[in-house]
């Protein structure tokens, strides 16, 4: 066992290693690839039904498998590692020293080791010797033939095995705080924190991959406290992580100057991009458009200070709406927050899967669906609880298309979304001089700021060729929206 190696010494293992290609980018990154899976197994992952999860866990939305079935798991998994080198590191999951969760990760690949270390917190040196694990997680990939990610809370253990993409140590150490933490009154969020130095306020992002969760909330003159996973307590918002886990795809310098800075650093983790020369293409999807950076918080220039912050000023909820139907930004009252969170509406656009040729509605509750074993209502409840008590001021932000749907319209430029975080952040769009009006055809409250921004992208059947065209794809959303919250509504 090679315990708690430090982050040169695991990228020198890793470059011996010789698994999954490793290579050095000429500014150092570690570059990797995990084919053939390059991303999440969404239906790989079972969590054990036993009497700690058998009247928590919501069935419905979750896969289960007996305690004799993970036995027998557990005991081939054993037998297959009794005789191999693994990678230990002891890391806590969570920042607030009242909820963290002490784990200890040991992985068969030295990047993976590294991964662990770059997304989660180092135990200060004193902590090291008298570190007790709450939860154990064992991840190698030639433990089973096909992907496979088995948690047990009773035993409080978690086994992966079938697949190298990194992705599936972190989202199952957050499945098990999503499970934990609701029980102690945290709500856990998948969601990016940022804060905003004058007065200085906080602001919670959601939303979906693609939607612009990391790039917004690692914007230059403000402070990134964490892009992916928080929990919200009686006294703080407080980061899962220590570190980033960053789509690159199509990473530009120009429009994400932070993050493009932190994947051209020794002890970044480069996951299936692709390299000519060490020289990083992040325009080259030849091996998937998952690509992934991961590196610790450290990397990011505006980062906080410290991975927690006071309660939420703000709450934005991003979706990329490819129906061109959603204003780009609009005023949600907490019972609109909360149908909004129940929904975690996003849409796919062709290109992003296989098979998707038109856009396509997807909805995931809480913004997170895969990684929230309680039923849905439970966390709505503690967030509309939380908005109420702390007086949160919630907004729906649209980063997707405007003049038309996907293949018609224009998606809605970085720059004018950057310009409506900021009225949101400033205090712009709660002044005296901004009016509300009620949007006809979405029931939304739309701002409007004299000299901001035009009516004419404000309101989005403005920019429409066909008013009517609009409307019928406006009643068509709406009522998906509606259908989806008659089976969720608290």
């Amino acid at each position: 066992m090679l315990k708690n190696l430090n982050r040169a010494a695991l990228i020198r293992w890793a470059l011996f290693d010789g698994n999954n290609k490793p290579r050095l980018t000429n500014d150092g990154a570690l570059v990797v690839e995990t084919e053939p899976h390059t991303g999440r197994s969404p239906n790989a992952k079972f969590i054990v039904k036993d009497p700690v999860t058998e009247n928590l866990v919501d069935w419905d939305n979750n896969q289960s498998i007996t305690e004799e079935e993970f036995e027998e798991h557990e005991r081939r998994f054993m037998e297959h590692i009794s005789d191999r080198v693994l990678y230990e590191q002891d890391l806590y999951a969570g920042f607030d020293p009242e909820h963290r969760l002490p784990v200890r990760i040991r992985t068969s690949k030295a990047w993976h080791s590294l991964f662990a270390r770059n997304m989660f917190f180092h135990p200060k040196q004193d902590e090291i010797k008298s570190f007790e694990p709450e939860f154990e997680v064992y991840s190698v990939l030639e433990a089973s033939k096909e992907p496979r990610v088995y948690i047990s809370f009773e035993k409080k253990l978690i086994l992966i095995s079938g697949t190298d993409y990194a992705g599936e140590i972190k989202k199952s150490v957050f499945t098990v705080l999503n499970f934990l933490l609701p029980q102690k009154g945290v709500l856990p969020m998948h969601c990016s924190v940022n804060v905003n130095p004058v007065g200085p306020t906080s602001t919670i992002f959601f939303g979906l991959s693609g939607t612009g969760k990391t790039t917004l909330s690692s914007d230059e003159g403000t402070f990134l406290v964490g892009d992916d996973e928080h929990g919200w307590s009686d006294s703080s918002l407080f980061n899962f992580e220590g570190g980033c886990y960053a789509k690159t795809v199509r990473l530009s310098e120009k429009a994400e100057p932070l993050i493009y800075k932190a994947c051209h650093r020794f002890g970044t983790i480069l996951e299936n991009v692709a390299t000519q020369d060490g020289q990083i293409d992040f325009d080259d999807t030849r091996i998937t458009e998952n690509t992934r950076a991961s590196y610790p918080l450290e990397f990011i220039d505006n980062t906080w200070g410290e991975p927690w912050c006071d309660h939420p000023t703000n709450i934005i909820m991003l979706t990329c709406d490819a129906y061109g139907v959603l204003p780009p930004v609009a005023r949600l009252d907490p019972d609109k927050a909360v149908e909004q969170f129940l929904l975690g509406y996003t849409a796919k656009v062709a290109g992003t899967e296989k098979g998707i040729t038109k856009p396509e509605p997807t909805f995931s509750y809480c913004f997170g669906s895969p990684f929230m074993p309680l039923r849905p209502k439970q966390y709505a409840a503690l967030l509309r609880d939380k908005i109420k008590k702390h007086n949160v001021n919630c907004w729906l932000v649209n980063t997707g298309w405007t003049g038309g749907p996907y293949g018609e319209g224009s998606r809605i430029s970085i720059e004018l979304t950057r310009k409506i975080v900021k009225g949101i952040q400033s205090g712009a769009f709660n002044s005296d001089e901004c009016k509300y009006e009620k949007h006809l055809y979405t029931n939304f409250e739309i701002p409007v700021l004299p000299g901001y921004i035009s009516q004419e992208v404000l309101f989005p059947e403005k920019g429409w060729s066909s008013v009517e065209d609009y409307k019928k794809s406006a009643r068509a959303l709406m009522s998906k929206f509606i259908n989806r919250l008659k089976t969720m509504t608290l």
